[in-house]
């Protein structure tokens, strides 16, 4: 292998700014249809900072796993290194990346490498030279998943909004071609002047869509205020934790859920009538950790739901090893939102998967029943909040759930119309 040097080498120009839009947001690079049907085959790469441990990281890249798997592609390896912080120019050491680049020229079916953390534009342009592949970082991986997965015209608004969002500060990497390379007159005007053009379009645009997004922002209040005074109740929760699976069961809807990431992404609203009592159910996108910054500016019209729900149901994958760390980021998240102090049923769901990765299998049915009860004892003293083990696929104990929910549901009656008699 030759040995890799840093320095600026004379390369073909890359691909101009109009198919970078239309192409960057789709992992198998096919215009506007989405993702490619084909597998793509990729290799991971995560770093150990500082207060992290192998496990941790090991955990991450589980989660950079599945994003690839619902984005399309296979993982085949991955590569972790220890390090302070980043290396400003390949993210990784440089004898990482050569690992990285004899792996890759020994598996041939590989065209892809994904970073568990967002990278520069001079780092990826560095890096995209140098391995001669395919170069994500997290956050663009995910904005592919919400382009692919955005059905209304709120949600592609906002899924392209985050995107040029994201583009803007790294459009350098696209002209590199034209900067100066050896010194001289004349060699720095074209290329800055190509690069200020890009910028120019593309706040346009952001500017465009903003503007689109607040009309459509208006059309969603008028809905909201058409669904007078019902109490409305919000299901939030990381991704992949069940909530349209819930949605369904308590609306009796047909809601699409699916056993990947970010299965729903504009909020769904339903009208459920217990007995007599009617109420309104939202079902919201998932969270995530690391969800890109400018990806929950933009979906902060989406998130009004939350911000206006009277309660709120959490739900958390109990059978997921990194439950805690997902129970904090959603937390943070209702924080930012402004939506933390409200009343919340925490639903533990999946109890029949941590059943079977923690009991054994002749465990008698009184220990199995004394474990729950002292797990639910446990979880609220923990979190300090009302919680329920259920399974929402096995339909199991949601009997519980709906008692409870009533509970909850009566008493914000009585709140807002205290002078009124209910019958509920």
């Amino acid at each position: 292998m030759t040995k890799y040097s840093f320095e600026r080498e004379e390369r073909k120009p890359l691909k101009k700014l109009k198919e970078f839009m239309e192409h960057n947001w789709n992992v198998g690079e096919k215009k506007k249809t989405g993702l490619k049907k084909g597998t793509e085959h990729a290799v991971l790469v995560g770093l150990i900072q500082r207060n992290q441990t192998e496990e941790q990281v090991e955990e991450y890249l589980d989660e950079l796993e599945f994003l690839a798997l619902t984005a399309g592609a296979k993982t085949v390896k991955r590569f972790t290194q220890k390090m302070d912080s980043p290396n400003p120019r390949t993210f990784v050491g440089k004898g990482k990346l050569e690992e990285v680049f004899d792996y890759i020229e020994w598996h041939e079916e590989i065209n892809m490498v994904i970073f568990d953390d967002d990278l520069s534009g001079k780092q990826t342009s560095i890096l995209e030279e140098f391995l001669k592949v395919k170069i994500i970082d997290r956050s663009s991986l995910i904005l592919d998943i919400f382009a692919s997965r955005a059905q209304t015209a709120q949600a592609k608004t906002q899924v392209e909004l985050a995107q040029m969002q994201y583009m803007l500060p790294r459009l350098r990497g696209l002209w590199t071609h034209l900067e100066r390379q050896r010194g001289g007159i004349g060699m720095r005007g074209p290329g800055e002047q190509e690069i200020e053009t890009d910028r120019r379009i593309v706040r346009d645009k952001i500017s465009k869509l903003k503007k689109k997004l607040e009309k459509i922002d208006q059309q969603n209040m008028t809905q909201r205020k058409n669904r007078g005074q019902l109490i409305r109740v919000g299901l939030v929760g990381y991704t992949n934790v069940g909530k349209s699976t819930l949605m369904n069961l308590l609306t009796k809807s047909e809601v699409f859920a699916e056993n990947k990431l970010f299965a729903t992404l504009d909020t769904t609203v339903r009208k459920a009538v217990w007995g007599a009592m009617p109420f309104l159910v939202s079902d919201t996108v998932g969270f995530i950790r690391k969800l890109p910054h400018h990806l929950v500016e933009s979906f902060k019209s989406t998130l009004d739901e939350v911000r206006e729900s009277d309660i709120l149901i959490h739900v958390v994958d109990i059978a997921h090893p990194n439950h805690e760390d997902h129970i904090k980021t959603v937390n943070e998240t209702l924080k930012d939102l402004g939506a933390l102090d409200k009343p919340t049923l925490m639903v533990f769901n999946k109890i029949d998967l941590y059943r079977k990765k923690n009991f054994d299998l002749y465990l008698e049915a009184e220990v199995k029943e004394e474990i729950e009860t002292n797990l639910q004892r446990n979880l609220q003293n923990v979190f300090d909040c009302e919680n329920i083990l259920i399974s929402a696929i096995e339909k199991e104990n949601i009997d519980g759930l709906r008692e409870k929910m009533t509970k909850m549901i009566k008493e914000q009656y009585k709140v807002r119309y205290p002078y009124q008699s209910q019958r509920w």
